[in-house]
């Protein structure tokens, strides 16, 4: 073992961002790179085994951005260890644009397979199973109840449901990949995901309708 993959052992802290996640996340971004030319794969590696090691921080601070944090712990901690500054930086910056929710997109191929490795484990069962995992770890509900006692579809949730996630997020991340293998990858899970969405909805809304 690596003492980056040591390291990133160390500050995993849930079910849904755990070590088999970064795991999978470094297996897909292998795939996808072999189907690209010219990502430094040792820069990709570094990246994806540290791209979540600032979860911590996040859940204890919902203001923390956990790509930042983790782009500035994971450069200090390369640096520390005998890195070179360039490869530090390139790694951080990969790491500061993997979120979905970001205003900074990803630049360098190597970004973007991660940006690509880590929306994929967000996708079809795997996604669904882990959002549940996150939902459960932070308090909050799979849906709510409108004014009138239904079941809302999510699009107009005023709280932050499993419903409101999939609508605002994991429905809309087949369109966001940056590589052709990624998109391919995604597509292959889509059905997948929408439907459990539509099961889990029907059976939710069948339950409030028969008890009125």
């Amino acid at each position: 073992m690596s003492g980056i993959e040591q390291y990133m052992r160390e500050c995993m802290c849930d079910s849904a961002h755990d070590t088999q996640h970064v795991l999978r996340v470094q297996k897909y971004a292998t795939d996808i790179a072999a189907h690209e030319k010219g990502a430094d794969l040792a820069v990709l590696e570094a990246a994806c085994l540290l791209h979540d090691i600032g979860r911590a921080e996040q859940y204890a601070d919902l203001r923390v951005d956990h790509a930042a944090c983790g782009a500035i712990k994971a450069r200090r901690w390369l640096e520390a260890n005998g890195y070179k500054i360039e490869f530090a930086q390139a790694v951080a910056d990969c790491i500061e644009t993997h979120r979905f929710r970001s205003n900074d997109p990803p630049s360098s191929l190597e970004a973007k397979i991660l940006f690509d490795a880590d929306k994929l484990d967000a996708c079809g069962a795997m996604g669904m199973a882990r959002t549940l995992f996150y939902k459960a770890h932070v308090g909050l509900s799979l849906y709510m109840l409108d004014d009138s006692g239904a079941v809302p579809d999510g699009t107009t949730d005023s709280e932050d449901t499993f419903f409101r996630e999939y609508k605002f997020k994991l429905e809309k991340l087949y369109g966001r990949f940056y590589t052709r293998r990624g998109e391919e990858l995604a597509q292959s899970r889509r059905k997948a995901a929408g439907d459990f969405y539509e099961a889990l909805l029907r059976e939710a809304r069948e339950c409030h309708e028969i008890s009125k």
